[in-house]
């Protein structure tokens, strides 16, 4: 019972990004895949509240109603400020819920809609060589300052489609300041959840004080899901997806 308990310190004093329950005063900030909202998915209940396909909406779970968040597409690097629009029940594999128009102004791969979530504070604009604020954000009321916020200048070009490699997701699990930690947290996963392919999972050095722990790679949506799923299983909340790195 013992060394359980020093282990359990040694996690907790080692990580850098991993803790399930940590009080962090710093701006949301998460990797994954988008919902891409369907009326069809809300009249079958997979959705519990209806958007318009038409308007640039959003849904993030995690964060209050009005709150100014980033969008990113990671590939592009192209960008919006929106405001969540209030929070609705998607599958919580996925980190945010977006309408069809949201996914088109930023180019985002249907079959593998990878987008960073960033949640912007009130005191902060995000400046471009052409601000725009969309008149369908004007409808949606709250108490953040939307007038001060800019949007991205949206590339015209139509994204290219003859992919060279095909894409590698990676789920990162945790973060560490030593590859102790990182080695005992691999433990961890071998031991409370034996289904797991652990030949999967790797150690990568970012650095001399960053160990990642990372699984992969996977070639679609639904294998990382399955692994993504068996991960919340055993405790692990807020896991960043992202490719080809």
């Amino acid at each position: 019972m013992k060394s359980n308990i020093i282990i359990l310190i040694f996690l907790l004093t080692s990580c850098s990004s991993y803790n399930l329950n940590s009080v962090d005063t710093k701006p949301y900030n998460s990797k994954g895949f988008a919902y891409i909202y369907s009326d069809q998915d809300y009249d079958n209940k997979l959705i519990r509240n209806k958007m318009n396909n038409e308007l640039l909406q959003i849904s993030n779970m995690n964060l209050k109603t009005g709150t100014l968040i980033k969008l990113i597409n990671p590939k592009t690097k192209e960008y919006l400020v929106l405001k969540n629009l209030k929070k609705i029940k998607y599958p919580d594999f996925y980190k945010i819920l977006i309408t069809n128009k949201v996914a088109s102004k930023l180019n985002i791969d249907r079959e593998l809609p990878l987008v960073e979530i960033l949640e912007v504070k009130k005191n902060k604009s995000f400046i471009a060589k052409k601000a725009k604020i969309y008149q369908e954000e004007k409808k949606i009321p709250s108490k953040a300052p939307v007038t001060s916020v800019k949007i991205a200048n949206i590339s015209k070009k139509t994204p290219n489609t003859n992919k060279i490699n095909p894409d590698k997701i990676y789920i990162l699990i945790a973060s560490f300041y030593t590859n102790e930690a990182a080695n005992l947290l691999k433990q961890r996963i071998n031991k409370e959840a034996p289904n797991y392919n652990t030949k999967k999972i790797k150690i990568k050095k970012r650095s001399n004080k960053e160990f990642d722990v990372i699984s992969g790679p996977y070639k679609s949506i639904n294998l990382v899901k399955n692994d993504y799923i068996s991960l919340k299983i055993i405790g692990f909340e807020e896991l960043d997806i992202y490719i080809n790195e």
